[in-house]
C-alpha cells in the first residue's frame, strides 16, 4: 500500500457525500483552522479553499461521487489525493463516528503520512470505463435470465433444450413451449428482455470499441495480438489499467489484478492469506477468462499447463497460467511489443 507523505502547509480532509461535504482543514502543527459542513457544490467548496490554494492538499475517501471534486481541484490547480476505502480503517474505528469526526481523521491521516492512496483515474477515459463496467453487469443479468428459462423447462419436466437464446430463432422456438399461459408469459418476459439486451449491448460494444481506438489505439492493437484476448477482454484490460506507467513494477500490476495472494505471518507462523479481495475484480476476471481461452485449440499451451500440473493441482495451474499471462500483458504494454508465443512459453 502506498501512503501520501508529501508535506504541505495545510491539509484538507473531506467526508464526502452525494449532497453534503464535511470539510476539515489543519495546519502543519495540527491545529484546526476550519471545520464545517457545506453543500456538495463547487462554489461553497471553492470559497473555503480559495485562501489556501497552492498550499493545501485535499483528500477524500474513494466512493461513487468523488469525480467532481477531483476535476474541480485539477481545474484550479489544487493538489488532490484519493483514499483507498478498504485501507482507511482508521476513520471507522472509535467509540463515536459521524461526519465531523471522519473529516478530522482524514485530515490527520494526510498530515501524518498515513493516508492510503488510490489511483485517480484520468477523466478522459473514466466515463468509458464506467460504461464498460455497466455493460458487464447487464451481460451477467442476461445470463441469469437465460438460466431462468432453462430452469423453468426443467421445473415443468419438459425435454431439455440446447437453444442459444442470443439468436432470434432460438427465442421464437420458446414462445409456445408451455401450456400454462402464466408460465409462458413468465418465459416471454425473459425472452423479451434478452432480445432488448442483445440489441443494446451490441450497440454499446461497437461504441466503446470505436472510442477505444482514439483513447489508446496502439495498446488496443497490442492486446488483441494475444491469443484468447478478443474485443471485450481487450477493452476491459485497456480501460481498467488506464495507463500502464502507473505501475512501477510487474509485481505491483499482478497485485492490483488479484493474481497473487499475500501471506499473513506473525512470529514465524503462517496464518494463510489475506487481502484476496483488495485489487481490481474486473482484471481478475479478465485474466481468468484469457487463461481458459488461450488453451482452446492450442496444443503448445496445453502441454505447458500439463507441466505445471506435475507440481500443483489443475486449479492452481490455471491460476499460475493467469498470473503468467498478466505478467506478459504488463510487459507487452510497457515495452509496446506484440505477443511472442515462443518467448512466452519458454520464459
Amino acid at each position: 500500500m502506498k501512503f501520501y507523505t508529501t508535506q504541505h502547509p495545510y491539509y484538507c480532509g473531506i467526508d464526502l457525500h452525494a449532497r453534503s461535504l464535511y470539510v476539515c482543514i489543519l495546519d502543519a502543527a495540527g491545529e484546526t483552522i476550519l471545520h464545517r459542513e457545506i453543500k456538495a457544490l463547487p462554489e461553497p467548496l471553492l470559497d473555503i479553499l480559495a485562501p489556501y490554494i497552492g498550499n493545501v492538499v485535499v483528500g477524500v475517501e474513494c466512493m461513487h461521487c468523488w469525480y467532481w471534486v477531483s476535476d474541480l481541484c485539477a481545474e484550479h490547480g489544487i493538489d488532490f489525493i484519493l483514499g483507498h476505502a478498504l485501507y482507511m480503517k482508521a476513520i471507522h474505528g472509535g467509540k463515536a463516528k459521524n461526519d465531523r469526526i471522519d473529516s478530522y481523521k482524514i485530515a490527520h491521516l494526510i498530515r501524518g503520512g498515513n493516508f492510503p492512496q488510490a489511483y485517480v483515474y484520468p477523466p478522459e477515459m473514466r466515463s468509458a470505463r464506467d460504461l464498460l463496467r455497466r455493460r458487464t453487469r447487464i451481460v451477467r443479468h442476461g445470463a441469469d435470465l437465460k438460466a431462468h428459462v432453462k430452469n423453468t423447462t426443467s421445473q415443468y419436466n419438459l425435454p431439455p433444450n440446447n437453444l442459444n437464446l442470443r439468436y432470434p430463432n432460438a427465442r421464437e422456438a420458446m414462445r409456445d413451449r408451455f401450456d400454462d399461459q402464466f408460465v409462458q408469459r413468465n418465459v416471454d418476459l425473459d425472452l423479451n428482455i434478452i432480445a432488448f439486451y442483445n440489441q443494446e449491448l451490441s450497440s454499446i460494444e461497437c461504441f466503446i470499441e470505436k472510442h477505444a481506438k482514439h483513447h489508446n489505439g496502439n495498446d488496443y492493437h497490442i492486446l488483441t495480438s494475444f491469443p484468447g484476448i478478443g474485443r471485450i477482454l481487450a477493452l476491459t484490460i485497456l480501460y481498467e489499467v488506464g495507463h500502464i506507467e502507473r505501475f512501477n513494477t510487474v509485481q505491483d500490476f499482478a497485485s492490483y489484478s488479484r493474481l497473487i495472494k499475500c501471506k499473513a505471518e506473525s512470529a514465524g507462523k503462517s496464518y494463510g492469506t489475506q487481502g484476496n479481495k483488495i485489487g481490481n475484480a474486473h482484471l481478475k476476471w479478465a485474466f481468468g477468462e484469457i487463461a481458459v481461452l488461450y488453451l482452446r485449440g492450442n496444443d503448445k499451451a496445453k502441454s505447458y499447463l500439463l507441466k505445471l500440473q506435475k507440481r500443483m493441482s489443475k486449479a492452481k495451474a490455471l491460476s499460475a497460467l493467469a498470473h503468467k499471462i498478466g505478467r506478459c500483458v504488463y510487459y507487452m504494454l510497457k515495452n509496446q511489443k506484440v505477443f511472442n508465443e515462443e518467448r512466452f512459453l519458454t520464459c
